[in-house]
């Protein structure tokens, strides 16, 4: 009965997808990007190589990732394109945004991805597989490719009209609070508390971002980290879609987020911070699961396998591996993000408003 239900709602979420995709099909990038540049921070739903050459286990410079991305497996965990590049698409720029790691003085006037594989609003979370970026080294990061725009003789007060995006926080669960062998944040706080803990230093952490010119920000909230295949397959559902006390944790911390965004907007002066509401977006059917299992091989948990054939229809597979979403939910996530058709997909605007709004 739960195998029918869970190929059921599959089924009524790629038919979603579909009529999204339908639905915009005709819609038009601008030839002129509707910002001057576009700033992006988060993990790995939104990494495009910065963690290649570092000392870890936080990569997808390998195929089949990348196996429908223009220029190959960069290091995104997607099969093509990820939230944010199509968001860029949206917003008219031509060329992907650079990541941080490779971006030369030429590009980084249009905009840099810091964004890496299995980091964390928190410093450790992510630790126990190798190198990564935490937020706090993103915020370096950006502070330091101000500095170069300024050498370079940039209009840095351009970039209170840049977009930014920033996408974390789903590995301070996944991959710190439910790891136990790994970090002491379950025995230090309940969960209630911890969603609180972390709140409060992402805050923290935007503020900082609005102090540095940022005043067009969308926050992605969490999607329902545990209906991932990993998560269904790693801590089991005890007959239920998914898994109820992760997607628990996601749902105390995403509560937070329209108060959070209230309070930033009214707290600083010209602050025009907006959240995505993925759940809204990516499971219309509530907590029912969706079990397509992983387009490819995988080695180990989660990680496709290098070299492996992934599946070949992969329009019809809501993950690409056992934690990040295909091409297809990518698509899904950004369209809507980027112009909202419930009330629930995005407070207090989608992008497509928020760019549009001049400071």
């Amino acid at each position: 009965m739960l195998t029918k239900m869970a190929h059921e709602s599959s089924f009524l979420v790629l038919v979603h997808i579909f009529i999204l995709l339908w639905h915009f099909g005709t819609y038009k990038v601008s030839s002129k990007p509707k910002v001057p540049c576009y700033f992006i921070f988060g993990d790995s739903l939104v990494d495009n190589g910065n963690n290649n050459e570092l000392y870890s286990k936080w990569k997808a410079n390998y195929r089949p990732y990348g196996v429908d991305f223009p220029k190959g497996d960069t290091g995104r965990f997607c099969n093509g394109r990820t939230t944010a590049d199509i968001i860029g698409q949206f917003l008219g720029f031509n060329d992907f945004i650079p990541p941080y790691a490779t971006a030369t003085d030429e590009e980084i006037s249009t905009g840099v991805n810091y964004a890496s594989a299995g980091c964390g609003i928190r410093e450790e979370t992510g630790s126990h597989n190798g190198g990564r970026f935490s937020l706090d080294m993103q915020l370096v990061n950006h502070k330091a490719v101000i500095s170069r725009l300024s050498r370079l003789q940039q209009n840095i007060s351009t970039l209170k009209e840049c977009m930014y995006l920033v996408n974390i926080g789903s590995n301070d669960f996944v991959n710190n609070y439910f790891l136990p062998d790994h970090y002491n944040t379950s025995r230090l706080y309940s969960l209630k508390k911890y969603t609180e803990v972390l709140m409060k230093q992402y805050s923290k952490q935007l503020r900082t971002l609005y102090k540095m010119g940022a005043r067009k920000v969308a926050l992605f909230a969490l999607t329902q980290i545990g209906c991932t295949p990993l998560a269904t397959s790693k801590f089991g559902t005890d007959g239920k879609p998914c898994v109820k006390e992760i997607n628990k944790a996601a749902m105390l911390f995403n509560h937070k987020f329209k108060p959070l965004v209230e309070k930033l907007n009214t707290d600083n002066e010209d602050a025009l911070f907006t959240f995505i509401n993925i759940t809204s977006i990516l499971y219309p059917q509530g907590d029912r699961a969706m079990r397509t299992p992983p387009c490819c091989k995988l080695d180990g948990e989660w990680a496709c396998k290098a070299g492996s054939i992934p599946c070949p229809f992969r329009i019809f597979h809501i993950y690409y591996d056992a934690l990040h979403p295909s091409e297809i939910s990518n698509i899904a996530m950004a369209t809507r993000a980027y112009h909202a058709i419930h009330p629930a997909d995005a407070y207090p605007y989608d992008i497509y408003h928020l760019v549009r709004v001049h400071n």
